[in-house]
């Protein structure tokens, strides 16, 4: 089954990331692409545009919205269950814990629908 993981920060220290922080994440992105179960992933940058309905009027909204910044990234996961797609954001999230600190964050796993 396929899980989408969403990454959003919550607070940031003013340092950029660190180097040894971005090689582990490469490292992880290897090991999940080699083991077949990384489908996609890619960063995101500001949102672009909206569309609402409310009230059965659609609305159509530009960006960029300065708060869609927190929404950083994405991944796609093949796996078998529910547990492994969340094993997989949880060794992520360690890395930004482990290596970044004052660095928060959110991921969040949505099991994707087939039709």
């Amino acid at each position: 089954m396929r899980y989408l993981i969403t990454l959003t920060r919550t607070a940031q220290p003013e340092t950029p990331p660190p180097a040894e922080l971005m090689a582990a994440i490469m490292q992880l992105g290897r090991e999940a692409t080699e083991s077949g179960v990384l489908v996609d992933q890619s960063g995101l940058s500001a949102m672009a545009g909206q569309v609402e309905v409310v009230g059965g009027k659609l609305t159509v909204t530009d960006g960029p919205f300065a708060e869609a910044k927190e929404l950083i990234s994405y991944a796609i996961y093949e796996v078998r269950d529910a547990a492994e797609a969340v094993e997989w954001a949880n060794r992520f999230m360690k890395l930004h814990r482990d290596m970044w600190p004052g660095w928060e964050g959110v991921s969040h796993v949505y099991p994707l629908m087939t039709f």
